[in-house]
């Protein structure tokens, strides 16, 4: 894989739809994938993700569904019916319930990507270990892995940190999606395994997510073109 084959994805988390889709209509044509998470989606639901496909955009709905196996077979189905191409289940939720997800997109849209989380970027052993889990990160991210491959997913979110590790253990057909993305300079917010748009892509990264430094710059396409500079330099 060539550092040209990583994608960039916009997570549009913002408060409001208007200014959403203000931003939204500024990079269309520059932009092929945006990311609709927990916030905008119970804010604004279908109607969002309808109009942001019909911008032209690919839609990464990432509501990390994490239940009994039949309820998330059954939130799949729902998501199905929405130009939706790929979206998030918590491999922690277990073998049984990633291959109702799986089940359910192949038999309602086969063209739908489940995409297992790992563990979130947001955690570090401390946390880890909050939870009851004593593993280091990279080492949770490994397990859980293995059973969401093993489950059928056709993707991977994971830190960028763990990119290396996972390129040696999963197929290459397994998408490795990547939030904790922060552009040279950038501020690391809450995010706690981070690399660059550069850094990721050269480790071996389909897709990097990354948000506010492109949400809060004064000209969000050009943080764009900055960003997708930095994945081919």
């Amino acid at each position: 894989m060539s550092k040209r084959d990583c994608k960039l994805i916009l997570a549009l988390d913002l408060p409001e739809r208007e200014q959403a889709l203000e931003i939204l209509r500024g990079l269309r044509g520059r932009l092929e994938w945006v990311k609709i998470g927990l916030q905008m989606y119970l804010k604004y639901g279908a109607e969002l993700v309808r109009e942001t496909a019909a911008m032209g955009f690919k839609i990464f709905l990432d509501l990390k569904l994490f239940d009994i196996p039949n309820t998330v077979a059954s939130a799949v189905e729902s998501v199905a019916a929405l130009p939706v191409s790929m979206l998030t289940v918590h491999a922690s939720g277990g073998r049984e319930m990633m291959e109702a997800a799986v089940k359910a997109a192949e038999r309602t849209n086969p063209d739908l990507a489940i995409l297992g989380v790992t563990v979130l970027t947001s955690f570090d052993a401390d946390s880890l270990a909050e939870t009851g889990v004593e593993l280091e990160p990279e080492w949770q991210v490994e397990l859980l892995a293995k059973l969401a491959v093993s489950s059928g997913v056709g993707g991977l979110v994971c830190s960028p940190l763990e990119i290396g590790r996972l390129r040696g253990i999963v197929p290459e057909g397994v998408a490795l999606v990547t939030p904790g993305i922060r552009p040279a300079g950038a501020s690391s917010d809450e995010q706690k395994r981070i690399m660059t748009p550069s850094e990721a892509a050269e480790a071996g990264s389909n897709f990097i997510v990354v948000g506010r430094p492109i949400l809060k710059a004064e000209d969000p396409a050009a943080a764009v073109e900055k960003i997708l500079g930095e994945i081919d330099a």
